[in-house]
């Protein structure tokens, strides 16, 4: 275990599991992820590998034993008939009986049908009622000769998840993690491998949990197939549901005017609709109707009656274009079925996940160190449902007074959430409330944006805020900066975008702009996840010409460093002329963990020898570097922060990928580059 995994045991014991035993147990059992880990955190939440090996043979045995396979329910029936009580593990459903006056339950796996429940059973879990709950119970086989009678009962019911939960508890050691600690502790939680998600990544993963802890809460994400967007709903909580094909009735989601049964928003925290892109899709115009009033008002009506719920929905489907043609043709809610694709429905929408800039999913991806055990951080997610966390930021910012009332109340709700997900006491530095703050807003403008190319109507706003000094923090969508020329028209009278000012000035402009072709002294700031960038554009200018070259980057040890090292002196050989010679020299840091690191300079050094560049390194001690910085014996000095290390890692094993060929094609890591130049002695 690393450092991390240690804290996270030690401050909370017992309610956290290593994620990837989820794997090793899930075999060929159909039962979701929150089922499973509910398993492994009665007998495995711990870090001691003996209890975990033992509590993988009992979960196995469990599943096995007790976890009901559609092609096995046959031997199932048998053995509760032989034993005459058998306990099982199946999603059951509820549904009352009016000609007996009896709630009746179905099991989904098992193939059993009518058998009676107790009233209470039901009024303790309504949920059973809709859609139903996978839950382990006691099911009993007694033979009767009546009719209408069945010989199933059900002697006890359990639905998996934990029965209670302490969210002061939960507030109090929060208090014990840092900030990225704690944002590395819920990326892991969800699965994932945080050490391979930039922080901007990791937000974007954050957002999707947002639903759970917020009342009403609206969002969408639409993006490549394989990001991992529906998992989330149909895996991660007992309090979500996930509804297949994006295509429901009004009286399954709201009310049933026929039986007065209230739909799936007044017994759920999260509806989610997957694939719910799609054009060709037939939608009922009433149930688009009643959405638009629920997602608004957060009520529907019923007859003369209008009643409440405070479910949040949750839209992903996948996009058939790539960004800058959807930017330069259509819009980016152009995937969806003509009567969604609304401009008061879509601007009902809290935020817009930009999907495009969700990685898929790769097996490195997947994390092997601990999280929460995810009944217990669902049950926690509920309770914070309670909070509001809106007015936070507002001792330190105000918004823009342009911004209309569902704009602010779409940053208002992101914003809660976040703050509700990473500092529940609601106490967080200016900085931590400005960087929640921003991207809040930037999920917003993503919708407003689109809304202006697709009805005239929309008045065009600045989205910014304002600190207390009074400067003002543009805040604009990465697809903007990264496509200027595909945003759609304006009116003549209104400008594309705020006119850029001193990039010196960091604070008030956070929109990168890309490197003159000439060279020339200048401070550029590149955002996370932000594509188009290579080091052509960046370092190829300010090379050009040089005979001696100094590169002082102290990471030049994993496969893909070792490669952005070729790819610069690439660079360098497409700037150099032929008939001149060019010394480079490397200065960086003996890697303890690579081998391969001094080999490969060595064939490298060979390659370049036939391009008269000349390749050479020094080994450094970690404590004489100072930053990053490229050096040219004619006079320039660039002084890039993260060194040639400013992509995130792309799938380099995958020889096919165009990240192997394109650097432009790959994201981002967030970075500045300082461009200074010193006037050589003698010249």
């Amino acid at each position: 275990m690393n450092a991390l995994d240690q804290k996270i045991n030690t401050h909370f014991p017992g309610l956290v599991v290593r994620k990837d035993l989820v794997q090793t147990v899930k075999g060929n059992s159909v039962v979701p992820s929150y089922v499973l880990e509910y398993l492994l955190g009665q007998y495995c939440a711990t870090c001691d590998e003996a209890t975990i090996h033992t509590g993988i043979d009992t979960v196995r045995e469990i599943l096995r034993k007790h976890c009901v396979q559609r092609s096995e329910a046959g031997l199932v029936r048998s053995n509760i008939r032989e034993k005459g009580r058998f306990k099982v593990i199946d999603r059951i459903s509820a549904a009352l009986n009016d000609r007996t006056d009896a709630y009746e339950a179905d099991f989904a796996s098992l193939g059993i049908k009518h058998v009676v429940l107790d009233p209470s059973t039901v009024r303790a879990h309504p949920r059973l009622l809709v859609s139903g709950v996978w839950c382990i119970a006691d099911i009993e086989y007694s033979f009767t000769e009546e009719t209408d009678g069945t010989p199933w009962s059900v002697a006890s019911l359990k639905p998996i998840q934990l029965s209670q939960c302490s969210l002061e508890d939960w507030i109090t050691t929060r208090r014990l993690f840092s900030t990225d600690e704690w944002i590395a502790l819920l990326v892991q939680s969800m699965g994932l491998n945080p050490e391979l998600f930039s922080r901007r990544s990791r937000l974007t993963q954050l957002v999707r949990l947002i639903p759970f802890c917020e009342r009403n809460y609206n969002l969408m994400e639409l993006g490549p197939k394989g990001t991992g967007k529906s998992h989330i709903y149909s895996e991660f909580s007992p309090h979500g549901i996930l509804i297949s094909g994006g295509e429901v009735t009004v009286p399954k989601l709201f009310v049933n005017n026929s039986t007065g049964r209230i739909g799936l928003v007044g017994y759920w925290d999260c509806v989610a609709f997957d694939e719910f892109a799609g054009q060709q899709k037939r939608v009922d115009k009433a149930l688009v109707d009643i959405m638009k009033n629920y997602m608004a008002n957060k009520s529907f009506s019923r007859g003369v009656e209008t009643i409440g719920a405070d479910a949040s929905m949750v839209f992903v489907g996948n996009t058939q274009h790539t960004v800058p043609w959807m930017l330069q043709h259509a819009d980016l809610f152009c995937d969806l079925p003509e009567k969604f694709h609304d401009s008061a429905f879509l601007d009902r929408i809290h935020f817009y996940i930009p999907g495009w800039e969700v990685d898929i999913l790769r097996g490195e991806m997947f994390s092997s160190g601990y999280g929460f055990v995810v009944d217990y951080l669902a049950e926690i997610l509920r309770s914070l449902r309670t909070l509001d966390l809106s007015d936070r930021y507002q001792q330190e910012f105000s918004l823009s007074p342009e911004l209309s009332t569902r704009d602010r109340e779409g940053i208002h709700k992101t914003y809660s959430g976040l703050m509700k997900l990473l500092f529940p006491d609601g106490k967080a530095t200016p900085e931590e409330q400005q960087e929640l703050l921003q991207f809040a807003i930037e999920g917003r403008r993503r919708v407003k944006d689109q809304l202006l190319r697709i009805d005239p109507t929309y008045r065009q706003v600045r989205f910014y805020f304002q600190d207390l000094s009074g400067a003002q923090h543009q805040v604009d969508t990465q697809e903007n900066l990264q496509y200027p020329t595909a945003a759609a028209p304006l009116p003549a009278d209104t400008e594309r975008r705020a006119s850029p000012v001193n990039v010196e000035d960091k604070s008030t402009n956070p929109t990168p702009r890309a490197p003159e072709p000439a060279p020339r002294e200048q401070h550029l700031t590149f955002q996370d996840n932000q594509k188009g960038l290579s080091y052509d554009s960046l370092f190829g200018p300010w090379l050009a010409g040089a005979t001696q070259i100094t590169l002082t980057d102290p990471n030049i040890r994993t496969p893909h460093q070792l490669q952005n090292l070729i790819e610069f002196l690439d660079t360098i050989l497409r700037n150099k002329s032929p008939d001149i010679q060019t010394a480079v020299h490397l200065n960086t840091t003996r890697s303890d963990t690579s081998p391969d690191q001094n080999p490969a300079f060595e064939q490298i050094r060979d390659a370049m020898q036939p391009s008269d560049l000349h390749f050479t390194w020094t080994y450094l001690h970690p404590t004489d570097f100072t930053q990053p910085a490229i050096t040219t014996n004619h006079g320039w000095h660039l002084t890039p922060t993260l060194g040639l290390d400013i992509f995130h890692p792309w799938p380099i094993h995958n020889p096919y990928h165009p990240t192997n060929r394109l650097q432009t094609e790959r994201a981002g890591r967030g970075f500045e580059v300082r461009y200074l130049h010193c006037r050589i002695q003698g010249t």
